[in-house]
């Protein structure tokens, strides 16, 4: 098995070990946990594109050496004439184009969520330069990193519903669309990203939405038939504001506001505590956790959106006697009936503490592998898919409206432990995401297994993920046979799947204790590692 590594001077997971190194080498040249974490995402953005980049959104928990976190909301809105008769007219009465430049629909927030995590680095006496934090990325996007297992699959599985999107097969496909993927090993060279970091690094973050690389971004966009304009990128900004937080036993955890599901993240662990499972791995913890995600999706679903638009308060559904109630309807030895759950996305967590024992939670994405596909000509930037997730139903939850920003899956974690530990959690994998967050969570804090232990342990998902249709539970089969046997006789409809699957999501996490030491876990789904010193 392996091992949690332990370190006291500061450490970094991330899902692509190059991205943990890049992290790592700043912590060791001085810089802090925010400006490790700069450099880790704009490397993660260059080795691995599939599933994040330039071109989509994040969300950050950032923690001082005291007192609770603040989080940032990089979340891009729609363009200012993405509505529905935009998409009627264009012959998508039905729905929004999954892929190509009509998916392309958001802003881009990652960068902003970049300098605005810069400005609070500041704060804390950060000094480093950002060249120097987009120094790794910038020199795999020119010189070249070799291709990962993860790239080179979803590269071979998706490529066909690429064809004549602008860019894609110049950029991931070797010779064009007939060929093939990469080969694992290869080396996948990214020059056109490589200036954009070289220009951000000189001209500064801010330059993706106001200056000229804002109006270079602007022009490709509409070269490749984009709704968005430069107008659209001017008007964004990313949002300092105070997560949501819920006692879940003795300790606190801390999520993302809507827009995103951290809402759900939270009232997991908050019902799954008040259930008071004695053990880890058998019938009670697995069924508990599950028929705890169906009562906080059911949540999620009729009432997270843009916070503009939404009907009810997040901070509602966490009073104790909320969740109380939500708590007593969960049968503890039956199946709750499933209904249909929402689509998936593709993403990348990572955290860092630093030795002073400042701490970060990001993520980062570009919604499903590849985003829309549509690559920037100038730029070199694949831009996201997020605004897919907008319905064309007037009615509907997430209505298109310009200016409206969608839903986001993707949510970081924080926990201020009782005993004085500090842990930054996360994961990717859409629908799996707060799932995986309580396994890790639960696992670790409330039953006290190993960190490495518990991140590594087998997992399972509740709905859909990575472009399934089945919205049953897909479970590892590295649990008991027993236990398995238990889930379906209680009426789960469960589907046994393989010993580490990547839909269930690279996980990762990093705990301090008040002694100042520091223990990490990667994921062995992923291509990821910690890095510590």
């Amino acid at each position: 098995m392996l091992q949690t590594p332990t370190a006291r001077r500061g450490m970094v997971t991330a899902p692509h070990h190059l991205a943990s190194q890049a992290g790592l080498r700043v912590l060791q040249d001085g810089g802090n946990a925010i400006e490790a974490m700069i450099a880790t995402a704009s490397t993660i953005a260059v080795v691995y594109p599939h599933m994040n980049g330039l071109g989509g959104d994040n969300f950050w928990l950032i923690r001082g050496t005291e007192g609770n976190p603040v989080g940032i909301d990089a979340c891009g809105a729609a363009a200012g004439k993405a509505d529905i008769d935009f998409y009627a007219k264009a012959g998508h009465a039905d729905g929004i184009p999954q892929r190509g430049p009509l998916a392309a629909l958001t802003v881009a927030g990652a960068v902003s969520g970049w300098a605005e995590a810069l400005r609070i680095s500041k704060t804390w006496g950060g000094t480093l330069p950002l060249e120097r934090l987009l120094e790794d990325a910038t020199y795999y996007a020119a010189e070249g990193a070799p291709v990962t297992p993860s790239l080179h699959h979803n590269t071979l599985a998706k490529k066909d519903e690429m064809t004549g999107v602008p860019g894609f097969a110049e950029t991931f496909l070797p010779g064009g669309i007939a060929h093939t993927a990469p080969n694992i090993g290869d080396t996948l060279r990214l020059p056109a990203p490589a200036e954009t970091l070289k220009t951000l690094a000189k001209d500064g973050l801010d330059s993706f939405y106001r200056g000229p690389l804002s109006k270079a971004i602007a022009a490709d966009l509409e070269r490749a038939g984009s709704p968005l304009a430069l107008a659209d990128l001017e008007r964004h900004k990313a949002l300092e504001l105070p997560p949501l937080s819920v006692a879940c036993g003795p300790h606190t955890i801390f999520n993302m506001p809507p827009p995103t599901q951290g809402l759900a993240s939270l009232i997991i662990l908050a019902l799954y505590a008040r259930l008071q499972v004695q053990q880890p791995e058998g019938f009670d913890f697995v069924h508990g956790l599950v028929e705890a995600t169906k009562q906080a999706f059911r949540v999620r679903d009729k009432y997270v959106t843009d916070p503009a638009y939404m009907s009810a308060d997040p901070l509602d559904f966490l009073k104790t006697d909320e969740l109380d109630a939500m708590a007593a309807d969960i049968d503890r030895k039956q199946a709750a009936p499933w209904p249909d759950a929402d689509p998936n996305g593709d993403t990348v967590w990572f955290g860092c503490i630093d030795g002073e024992g400042r701490a970060v939670s990001m993520i980062q994405s570009l919604y499903w592998e590849f985003g829309s596909g549509t690559v920037l000509g100038e730029t070199g930037i694949t831009w996201q898919n997020r605004g897919t997730s907008f319905s064309l139903d007037p009615r509907g939850l997430n209505s298109l409206r310009p200016h409206r920003r969608p839903f986001h899956t993707i949510q970081p974690a924080m926990g201020l432990l009782a005993d004085g530990r500090t842990m930054v959690y996360g994961t990717m994998g859409g629908e799996g995401q707060p799932q995986t967050q309580a396994m890790v969570f639960a696992r670790h804090v409330l039953h006290g297994t190993d960190l490495q232990e518990a991140v590594t342990a087998p997992r399972w998902l509740l709905g859909r993920t990575w472009g399934a249709e089945t919205t049953n539970l897909r479970i590892e089969n590295r649990f008991d046979p027993a236990v398995l046997d238990a889930l379906k006789k209680a009426g789960h409809d469960l589907e046994v799947v393989g010993p580490f699957e990547e839909f269930m999501g690279h996980a990762g996490a990093i705990v301090r204790h008040p002694n100042g030491l520091l223990k990490g876990a990667a994921d062995p789904r992923s291509d990821g590692s910690v890095a510590a010193f």
